[in-house]
């Protein structure tokens, strides 16, 4: 029990210190909980938490949220989930409260304006961060058809302008099919590399 109990602790204490220290939104946070939880403590693969990142991005709710609640599910089931958004709901909660005693003071204070827009800065170098960062997983493991699915919803979006959720949908199509396709050929016997 004393083993849950730390394993608990450390969950809500990675997220809590990452969400309270963390400026930008999910793009910013997952990073962080990927050298946190993959990188640090080794709790779970680089490959699942692309899949955490995914799942996070397209599901209903606040990224970090649902990534944090992944994240503990993954490691502890119900109780890690609860840890872990409790970790990440609280910073921001408190921290808007207390801002929210002095609006009007803050709002009109020039340093602390200046402060923002340098953080906006450093925020678009970590979202650039992971990017580069799923790309290079994503090259490593010559998945070819998740290149071709990553590139092709990069120029659908930034190019085409394309509804995302038909982007989300039309990849989602794509994954299961190839899913689907490579079970069959293992159940035939039939080898055919799709990626």
């Amino acid at each position: 029990m004393k083993k849950d109990y730390k394993l608990y602790l450390t969950l809500f204490k990675s997220t809590f210190y990452l969400s309270a220290f963390t400026f930008g939104g999910g793009y910013v946070i997952l990073p962080l909980m990927k050298s946190k939880f993959v990188d640090e403590l080794n709790w779970i693969e680089e490959k699942e938490m692309i899949d955490v990142i995914a799942i996070a991005q397209t599901s209903p709710g606040a990224m970090a949220v649902n990534a944090s609640i992944l994240i503990g599910y993954k490691i502890a089931g119900l109780s890690g989930a609860l840890a872990t958004v409790l970790g990440t709901i609280l910073p921001p909660l408190i921290i808007l409260s207390v801002i929210s005693l002095f609006y009007t003071v803050l709002k009109q204070n020039l340093l602390l304006n200046a402060l923002l827009k340098g953080m906006q800065a450093g925020v678009a170098a970590v979202i650039a961060n992971v990017v580069i960062s799923m790309t290079r997983s994503l090259c490593k493991d010559k998945n070819i058809l998740s290149i071709v699915i990553f590139v092709s919803a990069f120029i659908a979006a930034y190019i085409l302008k394309i509804n995302v959720v038909i982007i989300i949908l039309l990849s989602a199509v794509s994954g299961l099919i190839t899913h689907f396709v490579q079970k069959r050929n293992k159940r035939g016997g039939k080898q055919y590399n799709l990626s």
